[in-house]
């Protein structure tokens, strides 16, 4: 990163942050691309990490390794710097990026994340790949569904006209079997077998996806969600490793193996996704598509235990900064021109915004809480207020953020955080800004108090009990009587 270190990307994100705002109708715009009358729409490519930390690419930060096909798309596109995901877990931010609204609306929502059972996403419910397959997108998903089994959810049932990958929450990158030992391998819904390691496999596929729908002349929306770099941790290198955690006895319980894993290994996993996003951006410039095709980079939840934070604190699972703050990036040559947005985002306005980009114009389908995010990509306006929720089962996590401020509770203990000033979270401003406190407390009660209550019977994942880890970087900060880890 020519010229950039990580305090000058820490200062270029607290530059014009957002303070307060209500959730936006979709844009009202003319068919065409971005509302361009007469304009073909622009084809869609979707790339969702798995589990991939704020700075776990090199340009938000990453020293250890390098990621230049991720980096070109910053370099030609626009990086948010303000991204937040709808959860600090998987399938619950999944919810809010399929259907554009708060993933506390539906019961799969509750989980965190969804472990079998009978629940799933409601295929009656309107998605990303419905609504703009009613737009005359052709629609595949490629990876990671991750939202309910068959026979009464899947990704066919939700929009997609194709769906090549797997249905539960992570998959052995060698032997493609889940964390019960179980296959899950699919192509649509027949049951497959595919020798090689799963990232490549990945990659390979949607080049397949992008070359055929672009020849045949309809615009596309590829979903393209990677595994990696979700446990089990596995590089292009590791099959001795896959045949050795298959071994050990796993039971019904998929918690990653304790004994596995290094910054190495994980940074093999995440070039090796780096070198797929290569293979695709360097497809697009080959058919003659890069310019009208509109490609988003980004993570479903923060990072876990290998990932780089920085300059946040906390990990999945936590809503401290650094389980949801995540990296984002679009590119769309023909109408974004590259740069760095501050504008606060988060996962569910990424449908009301590629509805606008694609010209659909109002839809037949709930009101989102996403927000259009064209007007802050494309420059015409600056940052603007506005204010998010979060809340996770485990352990009570409360936030509410509301332009530099955070409202956080956990196990009853409440804070008020400048995640701007301190972005490790580690001065509670609740005693010297009381008023600030209570109204931000105040907002997540009113907000919680519309969406459904919790479940105590969800599945919950994250540390068990009553204890807060040390990671939180909060009984070192506070006075407050903190459970002992």
């Amino acid at each position: 990163m020519s010229g950039l270190n990580r305090r000058t990307l820490l200062n270029a994100g607290a530059a014009g942050l957002a303070l307060s705002m209500a959730p936006g109708a979709l844009a009202q715009r003319k068919p065409g691309a971005g509302g361009r009358p007469g304009a073909r729409p622009p084809n869609i490519l979707f790339i969702l990490a798995d589990d991939l930390g704020y700075a776990d690419v090199s340009c938000y930060g990453r020293r250890e390794y390098s990621t230049p096909a991720i980096d070109r798309l910053a370099a030609g596109g626009m990086r948010l710097t303000q991204a937040y995901a709808n959860s600090s877990v998987c399938s619950a931010t999944r919810v809010a990026l399929a259907t554009g609204r708060y993933q506390y609306r539906l019961p799969v929502g509750l989980e965190e994340p969804l472990r079998g059972g009978k629940l799933g996403l409601d295929p009656s419910v309107p998605t990303m790949a419905s609504l703009l397959r009613a737009h005359g997108y052709s629609t595949a998903l490629v990876g990671k569904w991750h939202l309910g089994a068959l026979p009464d959810f899947g990704p066919l049932k939700s929009g997609y006209d194709h769906f090549w990958g797997f249905r539960g929450g992570a998959l052995d990158y060698f032997d493609h079997l889940g964390p019960t030992g179980k296959p899950d391998l699919w192509d649509d819904d027949r049951e497959i077998t595919a020798p090689g390691y799963l990232t490549t496999l990945l990659g390979q596929r949607a080049d397949q996806v992008i070359r055929t729908e672009h020849a045949r002349g309809k615009p596309f929306f590829i979903s393209l969600h990677f595994n990696a770099p979700h446990w089990p941790w596995e590089g292009p290198e590791d099959a001795a490793e896959s045949a050795r955690l298959r071994a050990k006895p796993k039971g019904e319980d998929p918690l990653p193996s304790f004994d596995a894993g290094s910054l190495e290994t994980y940074a093999r996993m995440v070039t090796a996704m780096d070198d797929e996003v290569g293979r695709l951006i360097a497809t697009l410039d080959e058919i003659g598509a890069a310019e009208d095709t509109i490609v988003v980079f980004t993570s479903d939840n923060g990072g876990e235990r290998f990932s780089d934070t920085w300059p946040f604190t906390g990990k999945k699972t936590e809503l401290l900064e650094g389980g949801l703050r995540i990296p984002a990036i679009l590119r769309w040559p023909a109408a974004v021109r590259p740069g760095i947005c501050d504008q606060v985002a988060i996962s569910m306005d990424w449908l009301p915004t590629l509805l606008a980009a694609a010209g659909a114009g109002s839809i037949d389908a709930p009101q989102p809480d996403g927000i259009d995010l064209l007007p802050w990509l494309t420059g015409a306006r600056k940052p603007e207020p506005r204010t998010l929720f979060w809340r996770y089962h485990n352990m009570a996590q409360r936030a509410c953020r509301s332009g530099d401020l955070k409202y956080l509770r956990i196990l009853g203990n409440e804070f008020l955080f400048d995640v701007v000033a301190d972005p490790l979270e580690r001065a509670n401003l609740k005693e010297r800004r009381p008023e600030d406190f209570a109204r931000l407390a105040a907002a997540f009660r009113d907000w919680d108090a519309t969406m459904l209550p919790i479940d105590p019977d969800a599945y919950t994942d994250g540390f068990r009990g009553d204890e807060l880890p040390d990671h939180f970087g909060i009984r070192q900060s506070v006075t407050l009587p903190v459970p002992d880890a």
